[in-house]
């Protein structure tokens, strides 16, 4: 009864966000309660048992207590190396660096830095230009150079925290958030090269587009490069974070090999700066004199673009803790442990059950955050109950998942036809056949990695 309920909840999700239109958070709350109601839980809270509405409260303050700050964060950081035209000084010095003939190689390198501090939507905006403009003074299809750009910023946006979707899932598996930035890595650049620069050389050479007129004629306008940033200054200020973040995972190691001891002021003091939170204010502060005050930009200017870049960020914050509220529920009417138990019997490997779920409902919603947040909850309590679980790569396989088969429902797939200018068919033959691979090979690498780890 137990798994009837927990599949039914996800059909309902499904329907209620594809054929009802309903919007997600809505969707996720109101399935969180039905769940519960179905499972026999308490209206209100018992001595022994939580109520539904306490789940619900608890499982969305404890997911956005963490997440809001570092969503907040990361958007402002994002925005400064918007503003301040780092992104396009870093894509400009890396295709300077590879050649015109090897531009699909830089693009993916450029979007795959660029896309670490901001969301895959703000990125593709941010270097779209740079696209068009390549495409135009060396003749080549915009699909050779437009698809090694989504890949790496997909692939990102995917796999690699502080993005919202992979640090939630980070907290909801309890990994190591240093270990899954490395893994992510170690994963992530050889899954871009595959389906980025590989497979756009291949189809590019099928498909040729020219940039569309309309758009092109409002997008190829840059900046002047003695404005820009410099490049060092530019990839200092976005790895900053990331740099941060590793630190405190290798005092664990130090800590480990008996290098450091708990007390020890050094490995506090890691600790503390490593902490995500830390590490992005950290990142963020410093973007605004790295950025901002040092190039001129006036404070008021710099408050502006802060405050002006957050207001984007509630519905991705509203689907995330949502996604939190139904995972609590999930665990507090014992249906987790439930399927836990089923897992353990079945012997079925936590990261391809991650994998998979993330995988269907992706293909249903087209919500990557909502297909990797629902699968993060489902598959929690299973990977907690099997000993030996590697919980790292567990958020990495339910992050490609999450990625594959793009299409129509996907509003992801509607950006990159329109700015392409292709047909719906070129689409599904370009953007959802990347997201495909993507998915596919970071799968296959993963359970690579699991097997040495």
């Amino acid at each position: 009864m137990l798994l009837f309920i927990v599949l039914a909840a996800i059909l309902v999700l499904l329907l209620l966000i594809t054929v009802v239109k309903l919007n997600p958070f809505v969707a996720l709350i109101v399935t969180a309660i039905g769940a519960g109601l179905a499972a026999g839980m308490p209206l209100l809270a018992t001595e022994d048992t939580p109520g539904i509405i306490d789940s619900i409260k608890t499982g969305m303050g404890n997911t956005l207590g963490f997440l809001a700050i570092v969503l907040a964060l990361g958007t402002m950081l994002g925005k400064m190396m918007a503003e301040s035209g780092g992104a396009e000084r870093i894509a400009r010095t890396l295709i300077k660096l590879f050649g015109e003939r090897n531009v699909h190689w830089a693009m993916m390198f450029v979007a795959f830095i660029v896309g670490i501090p901001v969301f895959f939507q703000v990125g593709f905006v941010l270097l779209i230009p740079l696209v068009f403009t390549i495409a135009r003074q060396t003749g080549l299809s915009l699909v050779k150079i437009g698809v090694p750009l989504v890949a790496g910023l997909s692939v990102v946006h995917g796999l690699v925290p502080p993005h919202p979707a992979a640090m939630a899932a980070v907290g909801i598996f309890n990994a190591d958030i240093g270990l899954t930035i490395l893994y992510s890595l170690i994963v992530g650049l050889p899954t871009a090269i595959v389906a980025g620069p590989l497979y756009g050389n291949w189809i590019g050479k099928r498909i040729h587009k020219e940039v569309p007129k309309e758009m092109g004629e409002q997008l190829t306008e840059s900046a002047d490069s003695k404005a820009l940033p410099g490049f060092a200054n530019t990839l200092i200020t976005i790895l900053v974070p990331v740099f941060l973040m590793l630190i405190a995972t290798f005092a664990d190691l130090f800590l480990e090999n008996g290098v450091l001891v708990k007390d020890d002021f050094l490995y506090l003091a890691a600790k503390f700066v490593g902490d995500p939170v830390v590490a992005l204010l950290i990142a963020t502060v410093y973007s605004f004199f790295s950025l901002g005050y040092f190039r001129g930009l006036s404070r008021e200017k710099v408050l502006k673009f802060t405050n002006d870049c957050l207001a984007p960020t509630a519905t991705i914050l509203l689907v995330i803790g949502a996604g939190g509220a139904f995972n609590r529920v999930l665990l507090d009417s014992g249906i987790g442990e439930y399927i836990a138990e089923l897992a353990t019997a079945s012997n079925v490997s936590p990261i391809l059950l991650g994998w998979g779920i993330a995988a269907m409902i992706r293909v249903a919603t087209g919500s990557a955050t909502v297909s990797m947040m629902t699968a993060a909850g489902i598959v929690a309590p299973i990977a907690a109950a099997m000993p030996g679980t590697n919980v790292e790569l567990l958020v990495l396989a339910t992050g490609a998942g999450s990625l594959i088969l793009s299409h129509v429902n996907d509003s992801g797939f509607w950006l990159i036809k329109e700015y392409f200018g292709m047909s719906v068919k070129e689409t599904l033959l370009t953007w959802t056949a990347l997201e495909t691979i993507i998915s596919v090979v970071a799968l296959g690498l993963i359970l690579a990695l699991n097997t040495v780890v």
